[in-house]
């Protein structure tokens, strides 16, 4: 706990953290309520959505899929992002040598790392909704629509995120430890998750193979994941796989990266 206290600190007092936080709440409120109210009042090309579809994705009932739909590929950039910068930093600062030297209890800095970023991630997906939320309340109001808050329903959604949001961040630690360090993790992972995947998904077309692999990929998981509770209509979701399906081969990604990165640090950094 006090190694998870220790990093709690270190991630609030970080510039990084709040930009990074910052940007993402810009880009979902931006991409999922400011366009599409202007869509909605005056906009001149709306032949992806109708109206009515405009008025049904930022309803307050609607706000967990709001919050789900764009993580499988820019919320889960920042998201890895921000976990390979928390991790690949300590190895240009020197942080971790000092730290894997300090004796027996050295192992638990990593775990201290980990619970931090799993505490920042739950908020992150905390405030997510609330913004979103809030967003949706100020459109319906000033629209004069009949609304309702979100039903049980949500809780499906906001589960989905974790779990989408969890696999970045073990994709991101997993990354900076291999690496160690920020610059190339973050290069590596900002080319996998936006660039990568999507140029398979290209290729996909014309092979089959390829086009069955990119489903249960990283990002393919997350985006089935999201289609499956609803988060449809934004970059990365997709619809190939089931619910249940995506989340097993999500978990099965969050055990691989933590186990590897916690092997891989223990046998490399500690020898």
């Amino acid at each position: 706990m006090g190694s998870v206290k220790a990093e709690l600190l270190r991630l609030w007092k970080w510039p990084a953290t709040w930009v990074l936080i910052g940007v993402w709440l810009v880009m979902t409120l931006t991409f999922g309520y400011v366009f599409n109210y202007l869509a909605l009042n005056g906009g001149t090309n709306t032949r992806s959505m109708s109206q009515q579809q405009l008025i049904s994705a930022m309803q307050p009932e609607n706000v967990g899929a709001a919050v789900v739909r764009g993580l499988p590929m820019f919320g889960g950039a920042i998201i890895l992002v921000l976990a390979a910068l928390a991790i690949g930093s300590g190895y240009g600062w020197g942080t971790w040598k000092t730290t894997l030297t300090a004796g027996p209890r050295r192992v638990s800095a990593m775990a201290g790392t980990l619970g931090a970023l799993g505490i920042v991630v739950v908020l992150l997906v905390a405030l997510t909704f609330v913004v979103n939320l809030g967003a949706s309340i100020t459109v319906a109001s000033l629209e004069g629509w009949d609304w309702s808050l979100p039903g049980l329903g949500v809780f499906q959604a906001l589960g989905a995120s974790l779990l989408i949001a969890a696999m970045w961040t073990a994709f991101g630690v997993f990354l900076g430890v291999v690496t160690k360090g920020p610059a190339l993790a973050v290069g590596l992972g900002l080319m996998w998750a936006i660039v990568t995947e999507n140029l398979l998904r290209g290729v996909g077309s014309l092979l089959g193979p390829v086009e069955s692999l990119t489903r249960v990929l990283p990002g393919g998981s997350a985006g089935n994941l999201a289609g499956a509770v609803g988060g449809s209509g934004a970059p990365g979701v997709l619809t190939d796989l089931s619910g249940t399906t995506a989340a097993l081969f999500l978990v099965g990604y969050v055990v691989f990266f933590v186990g590897a990165a916690t092997l891989l640090k223990v046998r490399r950094d500690l020898v």
